[in-house]
């Protein structure tokens, strides 16, 4: 069974379509409104360009960005925190690449990308800061487009 934010992605996605099927290419707010009430509460922060119009790229991006969800930034760092300190297996507040294999497969697939000083651990600060460009970087390029 899909989830509400799924399915309620997959309505604008289609709604979205099917503006640009028309030719239209956008959704202004006013159509937004008419096809998806839920979605339209959210319009200025998913027309990433301001120009009063949203497309399904812009949608795509606004829910992969994490706003679709809320403001959950800091239940997210707090899960990922707990999760660092479960994979510290000897509790010197680092991760080796050792642990970071055992217990955070993904992340150990970016170590040397996320161990910013070189020195074969990856502190929470490193991981954060990581986190943090990545997710600057997703902002970026949904206003890009």
């Amino acid at each position: 069974m899909r989830s509400p934010a799924s399915l309620l992605c997959c309505t604008l996605l289609f709604a979205a379509c099917g503006a640009a099927a028309a030719g239209d290419g956008a959704l202004s707010r006013a159509e937004l409104e008419r096809r998806s009430p839920r979605l339209a509460r959210h319009f200025d922060a998913i027309d990433a360009d301001g120009d009063g119009r949203v497309t399904a790229a812009e949608i795509r991006a606004w829910r992969r960005s994490g706003r679709a969800r809320g403001d959950r930034e800091p239940g997210r760092r707090a899960r990922f925190d707990a999760l660092f300190r479960r994979a510290d297996a000897d509790g010197d507040g680092m991760l080796s690449r050792a642990e970071a294999h055992a217990a955070l497969p993904r992340l150990a697939r970016k170590f040397e990308r996320v161990d910013a000083d070189g020195d074969g651990r990856i502190t929470i600060e490193e991981a954060h800061a990581w986190l943090d460009a990545r997710r600057a970087a997703v902002r970026r390029a949904a206003s890009a487009k």
